[in-house]
């Protein structure tokens, strides 16, 4: 789960692509693990995935997050870069059985990586921010989990402070929802100002949802999410409600 112009149209699904590079092994000097460890309507909204798109690869790397003090051994290394190389297989062909989606996200969710450079990595250094497709949610236990049937997708705004969340059903219509957000070590928080939903050919229609009334920043008495890893092509988060997913980069297409 960056600011859109209120007048502009929204895209259907077919829009957007997953900005995957070829998949690689991260080398394992560049993972670092730490030491141990949409209510208004736009809070019911946990954006998750696209079932619509088809892979638009991009030919540079992705840096993997930077290293912390502590360093745990080649073999748990080894396991989170295995991990994050299924779920970018997943992402790019949505062919990856769930059993191993969840076990990966167990993985990842267990090796506490350095944080540091998540937020600039997930929202970018300039408005209007990058976009990300949610494309697996699971529970809580990582027990039982699915690729989301509709396309979602999350745009992030580092610079602005700003997010949107929005389910797009092609020609029948989209519903977005935008806010502020703030961003705290590795949690980011939200509040939800106003909802955009769009009819087949007409126009967004735009209603506020009061969200923006107070003007304070958002915190952990909000919906929020907590990252486990962010790199150029995927992201790794958890919901307030426990629910764990995970995204893939991704861009409009002209």
């Amino acid at each position: 789960m960056a600011a859109l112009s209120s007048a502009s149209l929204l895209p259907p699904p077919s829009t957007f692509a997953p900005v995957l590079s070829p998949l690689r092994k991260p080398p394992p000097q560049h993972l670092a693990i730490r030491g141990s460890p949409h209510r208004r309507r736009g809070r019911r909204l946990s954006l998750a995935a696209s079932s619509a798109a088809s892979p638009d690869l991009e030919k540079e790397p992705s840096p993997s997050p930077s290293p912390s003090p502590q360093e745990k051994s080649p073999g748990d290394l080894s396991a989170v870069a295995e991990s994050v190389k299924v779920l970018k297989e997943a992402a790019k062909t949505r062919k990856v059985p769930s059993p191993e989606l969840l076990a990966a996200l167990a993985k990842i969710k267990k090796a506490k990586l350095d944080t540091s450079t998540f937020f600039e990595t997930l929202g970018g250094t300039q408005s209007p921010g990058r976009t990300w497709m949610l494309i697996f949610t699971a529970k809580g236990r990582l027990e039982k989990g699915q690729y989301f049937p509709v396309t979602a997708v999350q745009r992030f705004d580092a610079a602005g402070k700003r997010i949107e969340n929005g389910v797009y059903l092609g020609p029948v219509g989209s519903l977005t929802f935008e806010g502020r957000l703030s961003w705290k070590k590795k949690i980011l928080a939200f509040i939800f100002e106003r909802v955009r939903i769009k009819v087949g050919p007409f126009g967004p229609l735009e209603i506020g949802l009061g969200g923006g009334d107070d003007g304070r920043e958002p915190s952990t008495k909000d919906p929020f999410f907590v990252w486990f890893y962010v790199d150029e092509e995927i992201a790794v988060a958890q919901g307030r409600g426990g629910g764990v997913a995970y995204w893939c980069r991704c861009k409009r297409v002209p």
